[in-house]
């Protein structure tokens, strides 16, 4: 058998999730893909699918090899495409992951503008404010807040943005339960939580990161667009990213708190993709592309903007 057939239909597999799916994507039977992946199993010594009657899954080699294989399969399509042509063209499927408020106010616009600009990537955009694993979850691109940096040194980040996590609460709130003056008056407010995540992670000060104040509330949202709504219909008290809030600061409907004793602590915003010696000209246009769209842009209201919003309403 061409082992090569076998490595292209063993991907097709692992991604579709599926014989049949990879055998319509090669365009041969559920039976011949079988037996592609059998060869290439045989060949390999190991074990790289489990089959069960419902669904196919990789099994741990099999996960690394997909992983190594897929790099080794792009660069080499991209060097078939590139023969007799001076560049490569972006084209095919590209899947990107956005955190939501940022995604949903920025990222949105940007990727339409990409895709009229690039008609043959088909980008597949999904919103999620948790950590998706780039090479297990299938993406190409991810963008993301990192308030405590990038871990994965398999990962390259360009930062595009810098917004600021801001305590704030509305006007209306405020003005049924008084404003928090210290640190020790957020034990008398409802603090919203963002799920799994702790007041000190969200704190910039080493005061309120140490402080033993038990701030609780009696609402908890994983989803910070979500938190935005609870906060402006005066809910309670929350730390949010001024991605999601910035237009709401510097239009009133949100108040900073805290501003000296809490924060804002910095919160960059990246583009991040897997590293590689050779990127994909879908992957590499979309970075450059997001890199050159928000560079120099002013989205939201700067910390001496915070600051003076935060000193209007003392």
């Amino acid at each position: 058998m061409d082992t090569l057939i076998s490595l292209k239909v063993f991907r097709h597999v692992v991604e579709i999730g599926s014989f049949v799916g990879a055998a319509e994507k090669m365009d041969m039977s559920a039976a011949m893909a079988s037996k592609h992946v059998m060869h290439l199993e045989r060949y390999l010594g190991a074990r790289l699918l489990n089959r069960t009657t419902r669904r196919v899954a990789p099994t741990e080699a099999g996960r690394e090899y997909y992983e190594r294989l897929s790099q080794v399969l792009g660069e080499l399509e991209e060097a078939e495409q590139a023969v007799g042509a001076a560049t490569v063209m972006p084209q095919g499927r590209l899947r990107v992951s956005s955190l939501s408020a940022f995604g949903l106010k920025y990222v949105m616009g940007a990727v339409a503008d990409y895709a009229a600009a690039h008609p043959q990537v088909n980008v597949e955009m999904t919103f999620a404010d948790r950590v998706v694993e780039l090479i297990d979850e299938g993406y190409d691109v991810a963008i993301r807040a990192a308030p405590t940096g990038l871990k994965s040194s398999s990962l390259v980040a360009r930062q595009i943005a810098t917004a600021h996590i801001v305590l704030c609460a509305s006007p209306e709130y405020l003005r049924e339960h008084g404003a928090p003056k210290t640190l020790a008056d957020l034990a008398s407010h409802n603090y919203l939580q963002y799920a799994g995540v702790s007041f000190a992670d969200m704190a910039q000060t080493e005061a309120a990161r140490s402080s033993r104040v038990r701030v609780v509330g009696n609402i908890s949202v994983n989803h910070l667009e979500a938190m935005r709504v609870a906060v402006l219909q005066g809910a309670g008290v929350a730390m949010l990213g001024s991605e999601a809030i910035g237009a709401d600061i510097a239009e009133g409907r949100l108040i900073p708190l805290l501003v000296d004793e809490i924060g804002p602590r910095e919160l960059p915003i990246h583009v991040v993709y897997a590293s590689r010696r050779y990127l994909s000209a879908k992957v590499r246009s979309f970075v450059d592309f997001m890199v050159d769209r928000f560079a120099g842009q002013k989205l939201w209201p700067t910390l001496d903007e915070i600051r003076e919003a935060a000193e209007r309403h003392r």
